[in-house]
């Protein structure tokens, strides 16, 4: 399908069947998120595929027993750095010269650049920023995954801080901000599968000046 067939097509699938999403399709989203831009590239943010039943049970309650946690095939955690550290900056910019074959002396400006931008913060302003870029990926993959014809359904309706206990994230020094569930809709007990997807207008949304 096309971008927009397939746009039109996916919706926030509140029911999912269980069926499994096969593996290059879960890759091919995996690997669109790896590919989203990021500010300055950094990709301050990792992501957590979760496909054991057992841990999405425990992750339930906390996500306020929205049933695609366990009906989905994979859960994704999106969870941002809860602060950007010389460390972080030091180990992109080793690996943005052995991926460019280049010396790191020759990145000097970039990395200062990069340094300078993170003191100047707060943690909390750094996390927020994370945050923001964490959001990038969180829609390249809910688009992917509609091109794959794979529902997702994006979520920000969980306890962050339980869900952070509980997958030990503190420690990886990372907090959630996003769920999406991967799998295939239920369109016999979905009751928004069969609705008419409902935008604002061209007119209403888009100024052209």
């Amino acid at each position: 399908m096309s971008i927009l067939k397939s746009l039109e097509w996916r919706y926030a699938s509140k029911r999912m069947n269980g069926q499994k999403v096969p593996a290059d399709k879960i890759n091919n989203i995996l690997e669109a998120i790896r590919l989203a831009p990021s500010s300055m590239g950094l990709q301050p943010y990792t992501v957590l595929v979760i496909e054991d039943q057992e841990l999405r049970k425990k992750i339930q309650p906390i996500a306020y027993n929205q049933p695609q946690i366990v009906e989905s095939s994979h859960l994704l955690v999106f969870a941002a750095w809860d602060n950007v550290t010389p460390e972080h900056i030091g180990e992109y910019i080793s690996h943005t010269a052995a991926v460019r074959n280049m010396p790191e002396e020759s990145l000097n400006d970039f990395k200062n650049t990069l340094l300078n931008m993170a003191a100047k913060n707060t943690q909390e302003q750094n996390f927020v920023w994370a945050s923001k870029q964490a959001y990038i990926a969180f829609g390249t993959a809910l688009v992917a995954a509609a091109a794959e014809q794979v529902d997702a359904t994006p979520m920000e309706g969980f306890d962050s801080a339980a869900l952070d206990e509980l997958l030990n994230l503190k420690e990886k020094g990372l907090r959630s901000v996003t769920l999406l569930p991967l799998g295939y809709r239920d369109t016999d007990n979905d009751w928004l599968a069969k609705l008419p997807k409902v935008r604002r207008t061209r007119e209403k949304l888009f100024i052209v000046q």
